[in-house]
This record gives C-alpha cells, structure tokens and sequence, in this order.
C-alpha cells in the first residue's frame, strides 16, 4: 500500500516538474482557484456589476470628452494620469494625437479592470491579490507602449533609421536567444569579470568549508577597530554585490574607514546539496564563520551585518546566540532583511500551499531551483522595468542597454538547494515562525526580543522584495536599541549606495526600547529627510559601538591559514 502511494506520488511530482517547464514554475492550480474564487463571487453580486457596468460608461464618457477637447487643444487635461511609477507614456511624442488618444484609453481600461479584480464581497484577500496580479500582467503585455505600430516613439526610430531599427532588434534577439540555449550571461557582462572588474578589494580566503568560504580583507588604515565586521550576503545572490567596482564597494568603504572586515561567499549549490537544510546555512555559513574570527581575532566581539536574506540568517543566529547567553556579537545590522513576512509584498503570491508544492515537485527533480526559474519569479515584480521596457529598447528599437556592474552581477545568478527553499517558504512566508515564536533552533524555539546587541536596520523605499513597511516590523520584535533608515532607491541599488552618488537620500531615527511604537506612516511623516548616502551614517555609528583602534590582526591563524587570495573559487562556479 505505502509503495503504491510512493510511486503515485512520484508520478506526480514528475508531471508537475515537466509541466513547470511551460508555466515559468507558477502553479496553475493556484492561478485556476483564484480566478475561480473571483467569477463565482462576482457573478453573485449583481450590485458590483451594475456598479462596473456605470464606471465602464462614466470612463468611456470622460474620454469621450478628453477626445473632443483634445481635437482642439492637445495638450489640454489628460482626462487620467499613469501611477507615478508607470513611465510607459512620459515621453513627448506620447502627449500627441493620435497617440494621446490611444494611452488614455488604456490607462482607463487599466482602471477598470482593477475595479473589477479588487472590492469584491467574500474573496479571499490572497485570491483577489493573485487575480489583480495576474490581470495586470495581461495587461501590460499588451499595453501600446509595447506594440510597434501603436508605439510613437518606435515609429519615429522606424522613420529615423529606414527601418534599420528591426534589423538590429532581430541581431540582439538571435544573440540573446543563443546565449540563454548555451546557459551563457548577457550581451556585456565579460567586461565585468568577478575578481578583475567587480570583487577586486584585496583579500585571503581564510576558510572553506562544503557551503562557504570565508575572505578576509587587508587593512588599508594603519590601525583599526577592535571588533571585526562579519557580513553575510543573501546565498540568493553572489556576495560580490557588496564589493562590486572600487567606487561603489561597501567592502572597500569599510576597510578604509578603519574595519577588519571578512565575507561569507556562499556556495552555489549543485543537485549534491539538495539536502541542505536552513539550519546547515546557520551552522555552516554564520557559525563556522564566528568560530574562525574568534581564532584570527582572539576574544574580539563581532559587528554582524546580513543583507536580505543573509539578514533573515543573520536574525536567527542573532538570537540563538542570545538565547544561549553568547555575547559575541557587538552589533547586527540588517540591510533590506525581513523578519516578519505578513507584509512581504507581491512576492507573497508565490507562497500559497499549492504554489510550494508545486514549486517543491520542480524542485525535487532538479535537486534546486533553477537561476532562470529565481530571475523569472522577481521580473514578474516589475514586468514593465524588467521585461517590457527592455524588449522595447533593445528589440524593437534595436538599442543596446549598456551593461554596467550592478547588471552584470544580476546577471551572476544563483541556485537554491531544494530542501532549504522549501524550508524558507514554508516557514517564513507561509507560517511565519519567526515572528510567531515558533521557530526552533536545536530542538527549542528562538526569540527576537533576547537579542540585546544594538540593531541598525536598513529599508529601501521602492524594495519589492522586501518592502519597507515589512522590514520596519521588526520594531514589534524586539527590545533593544534600533536604529532605522529608510532610504531612497530598491532592493539592491538603494543598499549600494555610496557617499557621492547623486540624487541619494534618507530617513533615519533610533528607537529607544522603552519608548512608545510608532506606525510606518508617522514614523515617514515625522522623520526628517536627509540627503546623501547612508553608508555616511553606518560607519560612524559602528564607531561608536567599537573600541579603539589597534594594530589590524594577522591574516588567518594557525589553523585557519590563508588558501588563496580573494574572490576565492566559490564566487567563480556557474
């Protein structure tokens, strides 16, 4: 009986693994129940379509109007305005007729097609989040912003170029194609080879284990801070993000402010590390790591700093250590790392039952997740950015966009090892243990509120990764001193953001654990806005819970001697 059921549940996994292949790993089965929820509660609420019914009259009235005046006057009051980070129609030749006409009619279908997904009676938040998602998606996939002959910015190349536009779209579509077959990185990203380009700071590995490597970095400053910086990158990405070219490495900035700094460099895991649990990143990654510093830098108390998912570690083992009495860490600090994931965004509605599942039957055939399967899952975020835009640009009007650093390294994408994914979604996204209390480290549940190391906890204002206000609940999480900086740009621009760069700024407060919680929305109202880089802000406030500097220690230690300089050989695995 229990071998039939095996063998059932095999077939399964095998047809839902080929069938992920042709649905970018999204589970149809989630997509057909939401929109099931939706037809079923909305065919049941004649009120919503008598009401969709008159908006639908009321739209195609104002535009009608707009038409009329527009014939006149064309640049009289667009009769609708895009959402403020729609910049699909800002061009010039987009506010011209018949053009004109065209954007505004479908920014009012747009309109209404999200009155008609959202406000609906009896659907579940989840499933109308997924079907407001997915219908937008259709949308945008057949904006005119998107459509060549509809498009008057195309058009205008078109006649500049003689046509000669499509011909160099058709050349970088046919070269795009042939290096994503032969699983090779995009147009561009050779000019940023890692260790000659980008991950250059000088540096040991001084430390290799099945899952990590561990570089130490060589003073630049006579003397230094006694307590060494310890920063673990998200295994999502490769950690050379942090050390990317000279003028924007946060290695580097560290290093010549004064710091012992050392990396982890994850391992890119292969179907071998299938079995890879969250728990063996905690023991491995940050654990194996502390033990190594503790012999290079002997009795030094550690500044840990986790960058997304790194963070989420990094909060773990911040207070498995607390909750053991372990006071080896003088700080943590958290950049774009969420620790309560009732507000994780869009990325949410990738992590309901059948979702996971069917993401864990791909996942168990190929022993991870695929790097095409991560980068489809986060383009869907920001399809108009990431997708649309740049098939406009570079295929229809034959433009290359020119490659810089930080594309490159998003490029240098990542595995995920089966078991440890399913963990994380489960855990987090979908029971959201850590907030909960529910989280067990060695068999006994963790607790943020006995971290008692100062925290300084950084959100990016336009994160769809981590959104901000998510990230900002760790205020509700803990008891110690917090400081919180809120600051301007994404995920990954607004984290590398170094001192000089132009059009920067932030908001930044310290929360005092017995003072009074203060809401997202007055806390943005009430924090004043300053402008620069928060890396200006960081470093000092490192300072100040450091000791005096001294001679910088001895790269590695008896058993832990340097193998080979940095980037070390992890980085470099495909």
């Amino acid at each position: 009986m229990e071998a039939d059921t095996a063998r059932a549940d095999t077939v399964d996994r095998m047809v839902h693994a080929w069938q992920a292949r042709f649905t970018l790993s999204l589970s149809p089965a989630a997509l057909a129940l939401a929109y099931a929820d939706w037809a079923m509660h909305l065919a049941n609420a004649p009120g919503k379509q008598t009401a969709l019914v008159e908006k639908a009259m009321r739209k195609w009235l104002r535009f009608a109007i707009y038409a009329s005046r527009a014939l006149a006057d064309p640049c009289c009051k667009a009769c609708i305005e895009p959402l403020p980070q729609d910049r699909r129609f800002a061009a010039e030749e987009w506010q011209r007729p018949p053009f004109n006409l065209i954007q505004q009619a479908f920014l009012l279908t747009q309109q209404w097609w999200y009155n008609a997904t959202t406000g609906i009676r009896g659907v579940s938040r989840r499933n109308e989040e997924i079907v407001e998602f997915a219908s937008r998606q259709l949308l945008d996939m057949v904006a005119p912003s998107n459509l060549p002959f509809l498009n008057p910015e195309i058009l205008a190349v078109t006649q500049r170029d003689g046509g000669q536009n499509f011909a160099r779209g058709w050349i970088n579509l046919v070269e795009d194609w042939e290096r994503a077959i032969a699983g090779k990185k995009p147009v561009g990203t050779e000019t940023f080879e890692v260790g000659r380009h980008v991950g250059v700071t000088p540096g040991r590995v001084v430390y290799r284990n099945e899952l990590i490597e561990l570089i130490q970095y060589a003073p630049t400053t006579p003397a230094v801070r006694p307590e060494p910086v310890l920063i673990v990158p998200a295994w999502i990405m490769k950690y050379y993000i942090l050390d990317l070219s000279p003028n924007n490495s946060l290695v580097r900035h560290l290093v010549d402010s004064g710091f012992t700094v050392f990396m982890i460099s994850w391992r890119n895991p292969m179907p071998a590390q299938r079995d890879f649990a969250m728990d063996d990143y905690r023991r491995l990654g940050i654990g194996a790591a502390l033990e190594a510093i503790a012999a290079i830098c002997p009795d030094a108390r550690v500044h840990a700093c986790g960058y997304c998912l790194g963070g989420t570690l990094l909060a773990i083992a911040a207070a498995k250590l607390a909750r053991d009495g372990d006071t080896r860490l003088a700080s943590a600090t958290l950049l774009a790392a969420q620790t309560d994931f009732t507000e994780a965004g869009e990325l949410t509605l990738f992590t309901n039952d059948s979702q996971i599942a069917y993401l864990e039957d791909t996942m168990w055939e190929q022993g991870f997740l695929d790097t095409r399967q991560m980068a489809g899952a986060f383009q869907l975020l920001r399809s108009n950015d990431l997708v649309w835009s740049q098939m406009v640009k570079e295929y229809l009007k034959g433009e290359r966009t020119p490659m810089i650093d930080l594309m490159a390294w998003n490029a240098d994408a990542t595995r995920m090892p089966y078991r440890m994914h399913s963990e994380y979604l489960r855990r987090f996204f979908l029971d959201n243990e850590l907030a909960q209390g529910g989280y067990q480290v060695d068999g006994r549940p963790i607790a943020l509120t006995d971290i008692r190391a100062p925290l300084f906890v950084v959100a990016t204002q336009t994160d769809h990764v981590a959104p901000w206000r998510s990230v900002y609940k760790i205020h509700l999480l803990t008891d110690t001193a917090l400081t919180f900086v809120l600051t301007s740009g994404g995920h990954n621009a607004g984290i590398v953001s170094e001192p000089g760069r132009a059009n920067r700024s932030y908001q930044m407060s310290e929360h005092d654990p017995a003072g009074r919680y203060i809401d997202p929305a007055s806390w943005t109202a009430a924090t004043p806005l300053r402008e620069g880089s928060w890396w200006s802000e960081w470093v000092p406030w490192l300072g100040r819970h450091s000791g005096a500097p001294i001679a910088p220690p001895a790269m590695g230690a008896p058993d832990y001697p340097p193998l080979e300089p940095a980037p070390g050989t992890y980085v470099l695995e495909p």
